[in-house]
């Protein structure tokens, strides 16, 4: 049986290989429209995401995630 992995952890894998993501990386990607509730759920399974609003050059806004690295959680 052929498992295709959830958007959760095609998520996690892409954050582990170094990337970070927006909600539009996301939906083009792994097609998830709620990037948000994947990094809420992957923060409570004790992932340390960190978050940085970053303005794009329409002027809005936007959250992008990045894995913390060790030196960062000590």
């Amino acid at each position: 049986m052929n498992r295709r992995k959830s958007q959760r952890m095609q998520i996690l894998d892409y954050l582990q290989e170094g990337n970070a993501i927006t909600a539009i990386d996301a939906l083009s990607i792994f097609g998830a429209f709620r990037l948000a509730t994947r990094i809420h759920e992957l923060r409570q399974l004790g992932h340390k995401i960190k978050t940085e609003l970053v303005t794009v050059p329409s002027g809005a806004t936007i959250a992008r995630y990045t894995l913390e690295s060790d030196d960062e959680v000590a």
